[in-house]
C-alpha cells in the first residue's frame, strides 16, 4: 500500500505547485480529479498539457490514478450533473470520462475512479439502471482498447450507493476492466457491515482506495480522528487481502488549509498503518 493525496483538496494550488507539495510531504502518489484548474479535460492541447504533467509526476516520483468528480466540469449551474443516467448530457459525461481514459493512458496512470450518478427525478430507476449498465459495456471497452483500467465507486445519494450495487454492476457488466473504488468513509457512513467485511468482500476487484474518516449516516469528508472510522482495523484488512494500490486521502472540502490538513492526515495515516499492519 501506498499513500497518496487527492488534488481536490489542493484546489486552491496551482497543479505544479499541488503536486511539489503533496510529494514534499512525503506522499507517494496522488489522485488526480481532472478540473477547471487541474489539468482542464476540455481545455486546448489536452495531450501537451497531459505530457507536462506526466513530466512532473515523474519527476516527483508519483504514482497517479485519475478522479473525475469535478463538481462543475460539465455544467457550470448544477454540480456533478449530467451523468450517465440523463436522457439529455449523458453524452458529455461519457465523452468526460473517455478523455480521463485517454490521459491515464498517456500517464500510466492505475485507474481511472467513476460514479454512476444521481438518478434523475424524471428517470425511472429501472431506465437509469439499464443506461448505467450500456454506458459502462461502453466505457470498459474503450479502456480496455487502451489498457486502463476502471474503478467504479460506490458513492452515497447515488444509484450505485454501496458495495451491493457494483457487485450487481459488475455481475451484469461481467469485465475485470470494471474495478472497485473504496472510499473508507463512505464503508462507515451507509453500508451494513464493517468497513473490514466490505475490504475482504471487495477484494477481487479493489482497484483504488479513497481515506478520510466520516461518521454514520452523514456524508461529510472528515478529517482522520474525527469521525467513527478505525483506522487500524481498515489497514489490517486492506493488508489481510494483499492490496498494493494508491491509499489517497479525500478532502475536498479542505482546501483553505491544505498543506497543513496534508501533513497532519499522512502522520495519522503513517500510524495507522504501522499499527494495522503489525496487529
Amino acid at each position: 500500500m501506498r499513500l497518496g493525496y487527492g488534488t481536490n483538496g489542493f484546489a486552491n494550488h496551482r497543479l505544479p505547485e499541488a503536486l511539489a507539495v503533496i510529494a514534499d510531504l512525503g506522499y507517494v502518489g496522488v489522485a488526480l480529479t481532472l478540473d477547471h484548474n487541474h489539468l482542464d479535460p476540455f481545455g486546448p492541447d489536452l495531450r501537451q498539457r497531459t505530457t507536462e504533467v506526466g513530466r512532473l509526476l515523474a519527476e516527483h516520483n508519483l504514482t497517479v490514478v485519475i478522479e473525475t468528480g469535478g463538481r462543475y466540469v460539465l455544467d457550470p449551474y448544477r454540480k456533478h450533473e449530467p451523468t450517465l443516467l440523463h436522457t439529455h448530457g449523458a453524452e458529455w459525461r461519457i465523452a468526460l470520462l473517455e478523455r480521463a481514459i485517454e490521459v491515464a493512458a498517456d500517464l500510466g496512470a492505475e485507474a481511472v475512479s467513476f460514479w454512476s450518478g444521481t438518478l434523475p427525478a424524471d428517470v425511472p430507476a429501472e431506465l437509469g439502471w439499464e443506461r448505467l449498465v450500456a454506458s459502462c459495456n461502453q466505457l470498459v471497452g474503450y479502456a480496455a482498447d487502451r489498457g486502463v483500467q476502471l474503478g467504479l465507486e460506490p458513492e452515497p445519494g447515488m444509484l450505485v450507493d454501496d458495495l451491493a450495487g457494483y457487485l450487481k454492476l459488475q455481475a451484469e457488466v461481467g469485465s475485470e476492466t470494471l474495478g472497485l473504488t473504496l472510499d473508507i468513509g463512505h464503508l462507515v457512513c451507509n453500508e451494513p457491515f464493517p468497513p473490514a467485511t466490505c475490504i475482504t468482500t471487495g477484494a477481487p476487484y479493489l482497484v483504488n482506495v479513497q481515506i478520510d474518516d466520516m461518521r454514520r449516516g452523514v456524508h461529510e469528508h472528515l478529517e482522520f480522528g474525527t469521525g467513527e472510522v478505525d483506522f487500524e482495523a481498515v489497514f489490517e484488512a486492506l493488508a489481510a487481502v494483499g492490496y498494493q494500490g494508491l491509499v489517497a486521502v479525500e478532502l475536498p472540502r479542505h482546501s483553505h488549509a491544505a498543506p497543513t490538513v496534508a501533513r497532519q492526515s499522512i502522520d495519522f495515516l503513517r500510524q495507522a498503518m504501522s499499527s494495522g499492519i503489525h496487529a
